[in-house]
């Protein structure tokens, strides 16, 4: 059976979601766009040589976690796609209440083993409030790296380093290898993060990251890294939306080597999560092994764009920067 097909019905026999028409049909409609991110605990849970069944309620509580985290972070970053410009936000703050309770919920009535369920549930209960402290770290636009790797490590890596956990615990995983599962899953989630960082960054019209002041990845090296381009860049910022100047500080990205140095940090999370996976004592590790190596697959596109523009950077920016751009996108989509 899919996976998004035994989430929906998961959620549907618990009959929950009928209690409140708005939080059925929200769920129905993002179920419908297959996030990438709801499959996590069932490759955690198949690399355990767990059933996709076994499964069940990590994944459907994994999906409620996920679109009450996303909830929130639209509310706040005011993001033009946000449910909250559809329905209010108001409502979207309830829901994302809602979301979350589900997901313990489903965790609290799984047929997980009595001292394994509440390992699950402190866990979760963990991965909610870090996310929610990050998301406070958020608002104050950390300035400086080690800031940024803080916020990462608090408002982006638990919902993975859960993800993982929860499949693992639901595969009845070996529990010497848990601890090192949640931690593949926080390296995952640092690459996402990263690569998000590196999209937002490249979007057009103006990201929340522009218009917010916030300091991404890509941003926070063009701003504090020292490069020809570093002051007209930090005026270009403060003058963003403005389409032109977006185009222009966009392309001093790609020539002071920000985009470059987000590539390397992918590069290297990625060699260590599967220098850790190789250690790890997993029946089926190929099955994580190959979401690492699909995860960064389209780098490799992007270098050889990059390679091939690299002449032409000073005479054609804008041909080079659409080819990051598309790489990008396909990175996103994966």
């Amino acid at each position: 059976m899919d996976e998004f097909v035994l989430i929906e019905n998961t959620i549907d026999r618990h009959g929950w979601l009928a209690e409140w028409p708005e939080m059925g049909a929200l769920f129905h409609k993002i179920i419908a766009a297959r996030p990438r991110h709801w499959r996590l605990p069932a490759l955690a849970c198949q690399a355990a040589s767990g059933t996709l069944d076994q499964a069940a309620p990590a994944l459907t509580a994994n999906a409620c976690f996920h679109i009450s985290i996303i909830l929130v972070d639209d509310l706040l970053d005011d993001d033009p796609r946000g449910e909250h410009n559809r329905i209010g936000a108001p409502m979207v703050a309830n829901l994302a209440l809602a979301f979350a309770a589900t997901g313990m919920r489903l965790i609290a009535s799984s047929d997980l083993e009595p001292t394994l369920r509440l390992v699950a549930l402190a866990e979760a209960a963990k991965m909610l409030y870090i996310t929610a402290l990050g998301q406070s770290l958020d608002m104050q636009n950390p300035s400086t790296e080690e800031g940024y790797w803080r916020l990462v490590e608090m408002k982006s890596a638990p919902f993975f380093c859960t993800a993982f956990y929860l499949g693992g615990l639901f595969g009845e995983i070996d529990p010497q290898t848990a601890p090192q599962l949640k931690h593949l899953g926080r390296l995952y989630g640092e690459i996402i993060q990263i690569h998000d960082d590196l999209g937002d960054a490249l979007d057009t019209p103006a990201n929340p990251d522009w218009l917010l002041g916030r300091a991404s990845l890509p941003i926070l090296f063009a701003e504090s890294v020292h490069h020809p381009q570093q002051a007209r860049f930090i005026d270009l910022r403060r003058a963003i939306p403005l389409a032109e100047t977006l185009a222009e500080a966009q392309s001093i990205l790609l020539q002071c080597g920000a985009i470059s140095y987000g590539i390397q940090q992918i590069l290297q999370r990625y060699q260590d999560a599967s220098d850790l996976l190789a250690t790890m004592t997993l029946p089926s590790a190929n099955v994580l092994q190959s979401l690492l190596d699909d995860l960064v697959r389209p780098i490799e596109v992007m270098f050889e764009q990059l390679s091939a523009h690299s002449i032409s950077i000073q005479v054609d920016q804008n041909r080079t920067l659409d080819s990051a751009k598309r790489t990008l996108v396909c990175y996103r989509e994966w």
